[in-house]
């Protein structure tokens, strides 16, 4: 038993080791979780693994839904008022993410940004809802250097699904050179469909053919893609299959 535990431990820690190296958390982490594996793996739970899970897409687009529908303004207040009792980064980003969740741009910009600031301005958390609201915000120039301010910290950072598929946006959005690098990247990491139609849609406002036949191609592998959904996935990718049916009819 005692070497199942140690072993169990040693397992544990070697699945956060291997999500902080792909999320493009800082290396240190490493240090940490195989000197004091049980520990490590608590802390890392609590500090780094726990507030991204909270912060994924899919989570946040699942809970957004459900929220809207029991009550819209829920969460938005039961954000403030944690945030006003207890003013953590984690109540801080919570409260951000409900702002922009309701629409409230500006005031989720204003929190992302005080949270760039002092110890956790290359936490990846914090980089990646900061670059979102800027890119919400109409600012795409500065998601653009939000986000290199974290893969300048940690060049794997830029595996990170959601933050390859905001950088290839912003520079699109900002009309900068890599586009197309940048979207190449963001399909590679792609766990949904809307990578494959995000770069369509740009794809096919380009001027040459070739761009536009692509796009094509990557519409038409999006419905086939559909086929072998499970409800779940269906459910969460709705509106990109949508999106790439009525870009075909078009």
């Amino acid at each position: 038993m005692p070497i199942f535990g140690i072993g169990l431990h040693i397992l544990i820690a070697l699945y956060f080791g291997i999500h902080a190296v792909r999320r493009g958390h800082n290396l240190y982490w490493l240090l940490i979780l195989f000197s004091f594996p049980l520990l490590g793996s608590i802390v890392y739970f609590f500090v780094a693994y726990l507030p991204e899970l909270r912060e994924s897409r899919g989570v946040r687009a699942a809970k957004r839904v459900v929220a809207q529908a029991i009550d819209p303004g829920r969460e938005l207040r039961e954000a403030g008022r944690a945030y006003e009792l207890t003013p953590t980064i984690n109540n801080r980003l919570r409260l951000a993410a409900a702002l922009l969740d309701t629409g409230n741009v500006p005031g989720a910009l204003q929190h992302y940004l005080e949270a760039a600031q002092g110890p956790f301005a290359t936490d990846a958390v914090v980089l990646r809802g900061l670059a979102r609201t800027q890119l919400a915000a109409n600012q795409p120039q500065d998601a653009v250097a939000s986000l290199e301010r974290l893969y300048a910290d940690n060049k794997d950072a830029c595996r990170h699904p959601e933050a390859a598929l905001l950088y290839a946006r912003a520079r699109a959005a900002a009309q900068l050179d890599g586009v197309r690098e940048a979207f190449e990247l963001a399909l590679q990491v792609a766990t949904d469909a809307e990578p494959k139609c995000r770069y369509a849609d740009w794809l096919s406002e380009q001027a040459d053919e070739d761009a536009r036949q692509q796009a094509r191609s990557l519409y038409q592998q999006i419905i086939k893609d559909s086929g072998h959904w499970h409800s779940h996935a269906k459910a969460h990718n709705a509106e990109w299959l949508r999106r790439a049916q009525a870009a075909l009819n078009a």
